[in-house]
Order: C-alpha cells, then structure tokens, then sequence
C-alpha cells in the first residue's frame, strides 16, 4: 500500500507523521528532530534552524517542501492544514503518545482524527533494492568483525571483553553502533536466550552463545551463533547443537513469498518437538528487521498471522535452552524471494570450535 491508497482508504485528506523512523523512511532525513506532513501529493518536512542543511541535502530530492519553524512546529502544521482546508487528519495510532495526542488536540482542535495503526510498520514490511543492499552490507559488516573477534576469544576472558571487542571491530568497519546489546552467553549462561555480557568468566568445555548486529546507514543486522570453547563436547552438546541446526535450514528452505509466518514457524517448532525439546524453545523463530531491530512479520505463531512477500527481510532463529547446562541459538538474515530466498549471512553453521 502506498500513501496515496493509504488516505484513500482512511477517507483522509492528510497524514501527520512524527515517528522518527518513519520520518526517516519516508523522507530520507538522518536527524533527530522533525515533522512530516502529507497532503494529497504535497509532502512537507518541517524542522528548525539545525536541520536545514542537511535537509536541503536529503529531504528535498525525495520531493519534499523544506519548513523551516524555529518556535512551534505544530502551529506551522497548523497552518499549513489550514491554507489545505484539511478537515480529516491521519495519525501513527501506534507510537503517538497521550502527551502527542493532548498537543494535537490543543493546536488542531476542529480535526477528526483517524488512527492508522501500524500502517506504517506494515508498509516498512517490504524493502526497496537500496534498503535490502544496506542491510546486506550491514550483515557483512558484522560477519567481518564477528570473524576478528573469535580470534581472541580464550578461556579466562570476561563475556564483557568479547562484547567490546566485537562492538570496536563493527564500528571500525563502518557501523554506528551494534542493533541492540550484544548477547555474550558462557557456559550455563548461554542457556539464557537474552543473556546480555557478563564480567563472568568464559570457561573452558562449554558453549559460547554470541547474537548480536550492527546499525548500518540507519539499518540493522541480526546474527546469531554459538560456539563450543575447548575440544571435548558432550553427547548432549552435540545433539542439541545439530537439531537446532537442522531446524534453522529447514524453515529456511521453505522461506518464499506465499508462505505464512505462523507455517514457517510451525516447521522448525515440530521439528525441535519431535526430537524432544520443544519445551525448550520459548520464542519466536523470527521477526522481521530494518529501521528497526524487530519488524513485523513476527515469525511466530503468536503473531498476527501474515503472508510473506517478496523483498521482506526476516531472521530465522531456533533455539534450544536447557537450564543448567548451555543453550543454543543459530541466527540468519533472509529475504524472502518470489520463488524462494536469499540468505544474506554466509557465516558456517557447522559446530566451530574456539579457544
């Protein structure tokens, strides 16, 4: 769905956008402080004195009117709602807080509001060939540094080292900061499915659980792997290691547009259930990424059930946790294709042994 089918569908005449994120999606603006308002085919990008440079450089190539307002942005949208005779206003029902909405209403009170939802979230589904090309590069980005990192990893090591590590070798390659706080999970730790670095010891014999990711051109990537440190793997390491292995390349094969995300998700979770631990898999197989490090589709079957299109940009990450003992988790960036997938992490997936 486009803007325009959008406000046709809505009955809306306009839409205010104030979301950050899809400020940026929409105009292709990079700062932190902005208005975007839609008027039938009139886009307008209202900011103040600190902006205007950088909009002039990337607002106004993606057809929209620079609005400088230094004192009150919204009274500018105000008039400029006005001048349009604007009567039915569209607004972000899913991130527009109480205090937002009060303001609205306070400097716009004639208008009739109508709640798009997550419209925007959903629209943001598909990405364009640049968006999916940054993400691409972001993922490598991340692989490149996660390959530097695992050189210097040793038993005696805190969790938190690795994680500064890792965090330096992505920004020395390029990203701006890492998507979300990198997961370092040692031993019994890495049975925590969110288990952010420690200053706990990483010892030898064990797993070594490491998701993370970094932002890239305002886009994110999101891998996960685990490694054993040392060289005397259990029976029970090496079973539930390969079953969440086989699991994440079987969803992975079935990834195309026309499959549902509750489908996809069933496949990896009865497959971990036949072999046993599928009380062990607690969330979701996947989720969406972008802008933002979890997008809809969720991946899940508790999620809104959704069918997979072309250019959407998905993980796919099972996982099994046994408390106690170590878990594991094998991450991968997809797109979903007409007829198929890419996968755009290209690190092994085989069992790679460290320290």
């Amino acid at each position: 769905m486009n803007l325009k089918a959008l406000m046709e569908k809505n009955g809306i005449e306009g839409i205010l956008v104030t979301n950050i994120l899809n400020i940026k999606w929409l105009s292709g603006f990079t700062g932190t402080t902005g208005i975007v308002l839609i008027i039938g085919d009139k886009k307008y990008f209202i900011t103040d004195f600190r902006y205007i440079t950088q909009g002039e450089k990337e607002v106004i190539p993606n057809g929209f009117e620079l609005v400088r307002e230094d004192k009150s942005p919204l009274e500018k949208v105000a008039e400029i709602l006005t001048i349009h005779n604007v009567k039915k206003l569209g607004i972000e029902g899913d991130t527009v807080t109480i205090s937002q909405m009060e303001a609205f209403k306070k400097t716009f009170p004639k208008l009739e509001y109508i709640n798009l939802e997550d419209s925007f979230f959903k629209m943001r589904m598909i990405k364009t060939e640049e968006e999916i090309s940054i993400i691409k590069e972001s993922v490598l980005i991340a692989e490149e540094a996660l390959k530097e990192t695992i050189k210097i990893i040793k038993p005696g090591m805190k969790e938190i080292e690795v994680c500064t590590e890792l965090e330096y070798q992505m920004k020395k390659r390029g990203a701006s900061k890492p998507s979300f706080d990198i997961i370092v999970a040692s031993n019994e730790r890495s049975a925590l499915p969110h288990g952010v670095a420690t200053d706990k010891i990483i010892e030898n014999e064990g797993f070594l659980k490491i998701d993370f990711g970094c932002f890239y051109k305002g886009y994110v990537s999101d891998i996960t792997r685990t490694f054993y440190l040392g060289k005397n793997p259990s029976e029970k390491h090496l079973e539930i290691y390969n079953i969440v292995k086989e699991a994440n390349e079987l969803a992975i094969s079935h990834i195309r547009a026309g499959i549902t995300n509750r489908e996809l998700d069933k496949i990896a979770r009865d497959y971990i259930t036949e072999k046993g631990y599928g009380d062990r898999f607690g969330h979701g197989l996947g989720h969406g990424i972008g802008l933002q490090i979890h997008e809809l589709p969720g991946i899940s079957y508790k999620a809104e059930e959704i069918v997979l299109q072309e250019n959407m940009v998905i993980t796919i990450e099972p996982g099994i946790y046994l408390e106690g003992f170590g878990g594991v988790r094998i991450e991968d960036d997809v797109v979903v294709k007409k007829d198929g997938y890419e996968l755009l992490t290209t690190l092994t997936k085989d069992l790679v042994f460290i320290g």
